[in-house]
Protein backbone atom coordinates (compact mmCIF):
# COMPACT_ATOMS: atom_id res chain seq x y z
CA UNK A 1 0.00 0.00 0.00
CA UNK A 2 0.79 3.42 -0.68
CA UNK A 3 0.00 5.62 2.27
CA UNK A 4 0.90 9.28 2.75
CA UNK A 5 0.77 12.35 4.98
CA UNK A 6 -2.11 14.91 3.35
CA UNK A 7 -3.40 18.27 4.47
CA UNK A 8 -6.06 20.34 3.39
CA UNK A 9 -5.66 24.10 2.38
CA UNK A 10 -8.17 26.04 1.06
CA UNK A 11 -7.71 27.85 -2.24
CA UNK A 12 -5.75 29.66 -3.23
CA UNK A 13 -3.68 29.18 -0.87
CA UNK A 14 -2.67 25.84 -1.93
CA UNK A 15 -2.31 26.98 -5.34
CA UNK A 16 0.17 29.75 -3.72
CA UNK A 17 2.14 27.02 -2.22
CA UNK A 18 2.45 24.68 -5.17
CA UNK A 19 3.63 27.19 -7.41
CA UNK A 20 6.54 27.58 -4.37
CA UNK A 21 5.65 31.11 -3.59
CA UNK A 22 3.81 30.69 -0.64
CA UNK A 23 6.27 29.15 1.97
CA UNK A 24 4.44 29.31 5.62
CA UNK A 25 1.63 27.22 5.97
CA UNK A 26 -0.09 28.69 8.90
CA UNK A 27 -2.28 26.96 10.92
CA UNK A 28 -4.06 27.49 14.89
CA UNK A 29 -2.35 24.03 15.98
CA UNK A 30 1.56 22.60 16.26
CA UNK A 31 3.33 20.06 14.48
CA UNK A 32 5.71 17.10 15.27
CA UNK A 33 6.12 15.93 11.77
CA UNK A 34 8.93 16.53 9.61
CA UNK A 35 8.71 15.49 5.64
CA UNK A 36 7.30 14.88 2.60
CA UNK A 37 3.41 15.57 2.80
CA UNK A 38 0.59 15.89 -0.28
CA UNK A 39 -1.50 19.14 -0.73
CA UNK A 40 -5.04 18.62 -0.60
CA UNK A 41 -7.31 21.81 -2.20
CA UNK A 42 -10.30 21.40 -0.58
CA UNK A 43 -14.05 22.53 -2.61
CA UNK A 44 -14.73 25.52 -1.16
CA UNK A 45 -12.55 28.42 -2.08
CA UNK A 46 -12.03 31.47 -0.03
CA UNK A 47 -13.25 34.01 -2.96
CA UNK A 48 -12.37 37.03 -0.56
CA UNK A 49 -8.48 36.23 -0.74
CA UNK A 50 -8.61 35.20 -4.38
CA UNK A 51 -9.48 39.07 -4.62
CA UNK A 52 -7.00 40.55 -2.45
CA UNK A 53 -4.38 38.67 -4.01
CA UNK A 54 -5.47 39.08 -7.56
CA UNK A 55 -6.34 35.30 -8.29
CA UNK A 56 -8.98 34.37 -10.68
CA UNK A 57 -11.04 31.37 -8.53
CA UNK A 58 -12.65 30.13 -12.27
CA UNK A 59 -9.17 28.20 -12.69
CA UNK A 60 -8.55 26.86 -9.24
CA UNK A 61 -8.19 23.52 -8.79
CA UNK A 62 -10.76 21.46 -5.80
CA UNK A 63 -11.82 18.52 -4.30
CA UNK A 64 -8.41 17.10 -5.27
CA UNK A 65 -4.95 16.48 -5.00
CA UNK A 66 -2.73 19.52 -6.23
CA UNK A 67 0.90 18.79 -5.37
CA UNK A 68 3.47 18.37 -2.44
CA UNK A 69 6.06 20.15 -0.11
CA UNK A 70 7.75 19.14 2.79
CA UNK A 71 7.72 20.77 6.30
CA UNK A 72 11.18 21.65 7.88
CA UNK A 73 10.42 23.44 10.96
CA UNK A 74 7.91 25.39 12.70
CA UNK A 75 7.89 28.65 14.77
CA UNK A 76 5.35 30.00 16.91
CA UNK A 77 4.19 33.69 16.47
CA UNK A 78 4.92 35.68 19.41
CA UNK A 79 4.36 39.54 18.23
CA UNK A 80 1.95 40.75 15.81
CA UNK A 81 5.03 42.34 14.56
CA UNK A 82 7.21 39.44 14.12
CA UNK A 83 3.92 38.10 11.99
CA UNK A 84 3.62 40.78 9.68
CA UNK A 85 7.11 40.64 8.68
CA UNK A 86 6.59 37.03 7.46
CA UNK A 87 3.60 38.24 5.75
CA UNK A 88 5.29 37.80 1.77
CA UNK A 89 5.68 34.47 2.72
CA UNK A 90 2.37 33.17 4.31
CA UNK A 91 0.13 36.18 2.70
CA UNK A 92 -2.33 35.82 5.30
CA UNK A 93 -4.40 38.79 6.39
CA UNK A 94 -3.09 40.94 9.91
CA UNK A 95 -6.34 39.68 12.15
CA UNK A 96 -5.32 36.11 11.42
CA UNK A 97 -2.88 36.29 14.48
CA UNK A 98 -3.26 34.62 17.43
CA UNK A 99 -1.38 33.95 20.73
CA UNK A 100 -1.41 30.51 19.15
CA UNK A 101 -0.47 30.61 15.62
CA UNK A 102 1.57 28.35 13.85
CA UNK A 103 3.98 28.74 10.72
CA UNK A 104 5.29 25.25 9.27
CA UNK A 105 8.06 26.10 6.78
CA UNK A 106 7.70 24.77 3.82
CA UNK A 107 10.07 23.44 0.81
CA UNK A 108 10.06 21.33 -2.20
CA UNK A 109 7.04 22.72 -3.43
CA UNK A 110 5.78 20.60 -6.58
CA UNK A 111 2.53 21.08 -8.67
CA UNK A 112 0.98 17.81 -9.74
CA UNK A 113 0.60 17.73 -13.69
CA UNK A 114 -2.53 15.50 -13.07
CA UNK A 115 -4.81 16.28 -9.67
CA UNK A 116 -5.81 13.23 -7.89
CA UNK A 117 -9.44 13.88 -6.48
CA UNK A 118 -9.71 13.14 -3.21
CA UNK A 119 -11.98 13.91 0.06
CA UNK A 120 -10.27 16.27 2.75
CA UNK A 121 -9.99 15.62 6.63
CA UNK A 122 -8.95 17.92 9.43
CA UNK A 123 -5.46 18.44 10.39
CA UNK A 124 -2.58 15.94 8.92
CA UNK A 125 -4.22 12.85 7.55
CA UNK A 126 -3.18 9.36 6.13
CA UNK A 127 -4.32 8.40 2.56
CA UNK A 128 -3.48 5.43 0.88
CA UNK A 129 -3.77 6.64 -3.23
CA UNK A 130 -3.92 3.13 -4.60
CA UNK A 131 -7.44 2.69 -3.43
CA UNK A 132 -8.72 6.28 -3.32
CA UNK A 133 -11.19 7.62 -5.86
CA UNK A 134 -8.88 6.96 -8.65
CA UNK A 135 -10.40 3.54 -9.07
CA UNK A 136 -8.33 2.33 -12.54
CA UNK A 137 -5.30 0.60 -11.73
CA UNK A 138 -3.77 1.81 -14.93
CA UNK A 139 -4.78 5.39 -14.48
CA UNK A 140 -3.12 5.18 -10.72
CA UNK A 141 0.08 3.68 -12.27
CA UNK A 142 0.24 6.54 -15.04
CA UNK A 143 0.02 9.09 -12.28
CA UNK A 144 2.79 7.88 -10.29
CA UNK A 145 5.09 6.85 -13.08
CA UNK A 146 4.89 10.34 -14.58
CA UNK A 147 5.51 12.14 -11.35
CA UNK A 148 8.55 9.79 -10.60
CA UNK A 149 9.60 10.34 -14.05
CA UNK A 150 9.82 14.11 -13.54
CA UNK A 151 11.03 14.09 -10.39
CA UNK A 152 14.04 11.95 -11.57
CA UNK A 153 14.81 14.28 -14.45
CA UNK A 154 14.67 17.22 -12.33
CA UNK A 155 17.64 15.67 -10.12
CA UNK A 156 19.95 14.23 -12.75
Amino acid sequence: MSTFKCLSISQPFAELIVKGKKTIELRHWNTNYRGEFLIHSPTKIKIHDCKKLGIDHRFLITGAIIGKAAIFDTKKYQTRKEFASDKKHHFAPDDYFTEKTFGFFLKSAKEFKIPIPAKGQLGFFDIDLQSSVVKDDYITTEIFDEEYRTQWINHH
